[in-house]
């Protein structure tokens, strides 16, 4: 693909919460030294009951069984964009797939939805599998959406997403940092869950529990707080350290949740306290940004003059969406897309695999 300053991209994202697929239609077009962008449509399409499950259990899966599922996820995405796109111009999809497997430690992550076949479904070129160069080059190969905060939402001082993890990403002496700060939404919805519903509405639950204090304390302890950027949570992470540690016989489920809540909110606010400004606007996306008891308390335990934004809810929702067309667009100007100060690769890379042009 020529290079040039306007792209019509469609951007999939799916992550750890196991929501569904949120597809974004974008516009990003570069005027001198500044990129700007719109997003034009975008909807979430729930996973059906099947493949739910399917990747709920997926870690479990023998290889050929995740292999057919990596096809099965391909084609799935393939007919969701055949149906969304309608007779949009695009010029290509970029896919951050599904992540199985995540231990950078072992040069080890795996996100399926078949880039081939999603092209051959689609018959537009793909640019998919954004994090495996990065980990090959010693990084984390996460978070990725640093980049697309640098260069698309300059008026903020630091993003942070609230999705099924909480990251957040800033600049500190003109150099982008980045990292996964704790659990987010995953802890959340799996207590809803036990309850017979999806997520906690507002936080209208969470805020009718107690904090129980020793369960606090034993998260606030985790090693993980206490250690230096750059780093990053998987599933696996949350799982053995939250996920197996939630007693639902012995706690009420809201004294669970508020408990989640407020071990979130102050790892949150411990991170934006940190941040080097006296004033800090922070722009704030994902899911967890609906969430109003979370939201008031990260801002209880905030100093004064760091403020958080929530945007509109098509920023709100689909900002990670969005972030992924954009990083197809910079792998086809071959410009860096994932940088090293952010995973602590070698250097940094311009990821992805493409399909198709």
């Amino acid at each position: 693909m020529k290079k040039n300053d306007r792209y019509s991209v469609i951007g999939l994202m799916s992550g750890t919460s196991l929501d569904g697929l949120d597809i974004a239609y974008c516009h990003f077009w570069k005027e001198t030294d500044s990129w700007s962008f719109e997003i034009e449509r975008a909807i979430t399409v729930p996973y059906a009951e099947q493949l739910q499950g399917l990747l709920k259990e997926s870690t479990l899966l023998s290889g050929e069984k995740l292999a057919n599922l990596d096809i099965e996820i391909g084609q799935w995405y393939g007919k969701v964009v055949n149906d969304f796109k309608g007779n949009a111009s695009v010029d290509f999809i970029a896919s951050h797939g599904h992540t199985i497997f995540h231990q950078p430690e072992h040069k080890l992550t795996l996100q399926i939805g078949n880039g081939h076949i999603l092209s051959a479904e689609t018959g537009l070129p793909v640019i998919y599998d954004f994090r495996s160069m990065d980990v090959a080059l010693g990084g984390q190969g996460a978070p990725l959406v640093p980049i697309g905060d640098k260069l698309l939402f300059q008026d903020y001082d630091a993003c942070l997403n609230l999705g099924g993890i909480a990251n957040i990403s800033f600049d500190i002496n003109n150099k982008r940092i980045a990292f996964d700060i704790s659990p987010c939404n995953m802890p959340l919805n799996y207590l809803m869950n036990t309850v017979g519903k999806s997520f906690d509405d507002k936080g209208v639950l969470a805020k009718s529990g107690e904090v129980i204090n020793e369960l606090l304390s034993n998260w606030n302890s985790l090693p993980y707080y206490h250690g230096t950027y750059p780093k990053s949570l998987g599933y696996e992470w949350v799982h053995h350290n939250f996920l197996k540690k939630i007693n639902v016989d012995n706690y009420p489920p809201q004294d669970l949740l508020c408990t989640s809540v407020e071990h979130i909110s102050i790892q949150i606010a411990n991170v934006i306290n940190s941040i080097p400004h006296q004033e800090e606007k922070v722009l704030v996306t994902g899911g967890g940004a609906k969430n109003s008891y979370l939201i008031e308390r990260i801002n209880g335990h905030l100093d004064s003059g760091k403020i958080l934004n929530v945007p509109d809810d098509k920023i709100l929702d689909y900002k990670e969406a969005l972030i992924f067309a954009f990083l197809g667009v910079l792998k086809v100007r071959n410009e860096v897309n994932c940088l090293s100060s952010v995973t602590g690769a070698a250097r940094d890379s311009s990821a992805g695999t493409m399909v198709g042009f």
